[in-house]
């Protein structure tokens, strides 16, 4: 896998190593990053179901009138 390097402010990486948990920064990175995407394949999931009822009523068939 590709890796990439960044600069990041030390007490921005220190308080997510308190906050995660965890020993490095290099994991305490890559815990908020995985936690933003699995966050965001939520959200889309959500908003999946959500819109899913109004998509089924959409294709019935009108009712008949008369």
């Amino acid at each position: 896998m590709a890796k990439v390097n960044i600069s990041l402010d030390a007490e921005l990486v220190v308080e997510v190593m308190v906050l995660a948990g965890v020993g490095s920064p290099q994991d305490a990175v890559e815990a908020v990053v995985r936690d933003y995407i699995a966050r965001g394949h939520r959200t889309e999931a959500r908003v999946q179901r959500q819109d899913e009822p109004r998509r089924n009523t959409d294709s019935l068939p009108p009712l008949p009138e008369g």
